[in-house]
C-alpha cells in the first residue's frame, strides 16, 4: 500500500506544475487540499472480498499520494514566491511546528475515540474532517491566485 501512495506521488509531481499553469497555482492548492483527503474514504467503506479490500485501500493510497503532492508543491510554491526571505526561515518553522505539533495530539485523540466508539467510526470522523479543511480557504485570496507572485529579492 505505502508503494501505492508513493507511485501517486511521483504521479502528482509531474502533473502539478501543468495542472497550476492550466488552473492558476491557488486553485491548483485548493484542488489538492480535497485531492489528498478524499480517497482516505475508501479505507472506512473497505470491506468484502479482501480483493475488493486492498482494491480499495491501493486506490486510496494512490489518490492521496498524488493529492498530497498537488498540495505541497503548490504550497512550497506559493510560500517561495510570496515571502520575503528574510522570513522564510521563521515562517517555515511555524509552519512545522503547526503541522508535525498537532499530529500527536491527533494521534491520541484518534486513539482514544477509535477504543470509545470503535475503529470504523472514527475513520468516518476522520475522513469528514480532512475533507472538510478545505473550508478553511474559501474566504481565502489564494483561491484568486492564478500565477505567482514576483518574489522580493531585495535586502
Amino acid at each position: 500500500m505505502l508503494g501505492a501512495g508513493a507511485v501517486g506521488g511521483l504521479v502528482g509531481a509531474v502533473l502539478t506544475p501543468r495542472l497550476g499553469r492550466r488552473i492558476g497555482v491557488g486553485p491548483a492548492f485548493f484542488l489538492g487540499c480535497i485531492l489528498f483527503p478524499a480517497p482516505i474514504v475508501l479505507v472506512p467503506l473497505a470491506g468484502g472480498p479482501k480483493p475488493l479490500v486492498l482494491a480499495m485501500l491501493f486506490l486510496a493510497e494512490f489518490g492521496s499520494g498524488l493529492g498530497v503532492m498537488v498540495l505541497d508543491i503548490s504550497i512550497g510554491s506559493i510560500f517561495a514566491a510570496s515571502i520575503p526571505h528574510q522570513l522564510r526561515a521563521r515562517v517555515s518553522g511555524a509552519y512545522l511546528v503547526v503541522n508535525y505539533g498537532i499530529r500527536p495530539l491527533g494521534s491520541l485523540f484518534g486513539g482514544a475515540l477509535g477504543s470509545t466508539i470503535g475503529v470504523r467510526n472514527t475513520l468516518w470522523i476522520a475522513t469528514a474532517g480532512a475533507i472538510a479543511g478545505f473550508l478553511w480557504l474559501l474566504p481565502s485570496p489564494v483561491l484568486g491566485l492564478k500565477e505567482l507572485p514576483e518574489p522580493d529579492l531585495t535586502d
